[in-house]
């Protein structure tokens, strides 16, 4: 890991971790259960992949970094109430999450469907009202949050999720499995990156570009997790493994095979890489971001 990589992940996720914060609700009131569960979820965090790109390309593109900070944080509610609605018993039913307890285990199933709920209505409100107008077209702000409402409904992640659901048990073919995967996980990726891109008002060339990104890590960064759930372990994860074998799920691993899928994610980082050469420069922390992903551990 370069020093340059470092250090840029470690101010962006101050950054994004300090406005989290800031943005979604405490207090004491008749409700401050649901904002309880909220805040809990949002600040178990991760590696904040998502706001990152988005704060990335924003940066890479001649915006204030600052400035994205609202479409970032956006991304990760829409994340962070995505995971905890695959965590319930009606879904994934999974009682862990980043080795502590699901929502849900923490707070109830009802408490948490809200909050995952509520962390969504809350994106879109961030986005419109925080956005500064003085870095930020209207037309920019509203193109963005049209995009992550896009990528994360039915024609997007939602999509994915009931592809998901609809495939349990069963053996799925390679094109199912990509299909729901570019919905499941791709989506979100795309609206991230593509997002940074839109409120730096940066032209379509780039857009593109920053879509073919996103395309290639996001589904490299599906295989990952398809091997990971193979070869890592509880510690490593945060979470149980094996869950797709025991739940029979059709994945890259079961259909191609370990060293096939291997070799598909070095593939596909190599063309995240490669579509960064419409950039004029600067993209060398999305180059070893991408590289990252790939080798993760968890």
């Amino acid at each position: 890991m370069t020093q340059l990589y470092a250090e840029r992940t470690d101010e962006y996720i101050g950054l994004i971790e300090r406005e989290l914060d800031r943005l979604i609700p405490g207090a004491e009131c008749l409700q401050g259960r649901v904002m309880e569960a909220m805040r809990y979820s949002a600040a178990n965090g991760g590696k904040r992949v998502r706001p990152i790109l988005t704060l990335e390309f924003a940066r890479l593109c001649g915006l204030e970094v600052r400035a994205a900070l609202p479409f970032a944080c956006a991304v990760e509610m829409i994340h962070t109430y995505s995971l905890i609605h695959d965590d319930l018993p009606c879904m994934d039913n999974d009682d862990m999450r980043r080795g502590k307890p699901s929502c849900h285990i923490e707070f109830g199933e009802d408490t948490a469907l809200l909050a995952g709920d509520g962390l969504l209505t809350l994106a879109f409100e961030v986005m419109l009202r925080e956005y500064d107008p003085k870095c930020i077209s209207p037309r920019s702000a509203i193109t963005a949050a049209a995009l992550l409402a896009s990528n994360s409904g039915v024609n997007g992640m939602i999509g994915g999720q009931v592809i998901d659901l609809m495939s349990e048990g069963k053996t799925i073919d390679i094109e199912t499995l990509r299909t729901m995967d570019r919905l499941k996980t791709g989506a979100l990726i795309d609206a991230a990156c593509r997002m940074g891109c839109v409120i730096a008002g940066a032209p379509r060339e780039k857009l593109d570009a920053a879509g073919s990104y996103a395309a290639a890590l996001g589904l490299a960064f599906q295989i990952v997790d398809d091997i990971l759930d193979v070869t890592g372990s509880t510690e490593e994860l945060g979470k149980p493994v094996g869950s797709d074998a025991e739940n029979k799920k059709s994945t890259y691993v079961s259909l191609l095979g370990l060293d096939a899928c291997r070799d598909a994610v070095r593939r596909l980082t190599d063309n995240a890489v490669r579509a960064l050469a419409h950039f004029e420069g600067g993209t060398e922390y999305l180059a070893e971001l991408a590289e990252n992903l790939a080798t993760r551990k968890n």
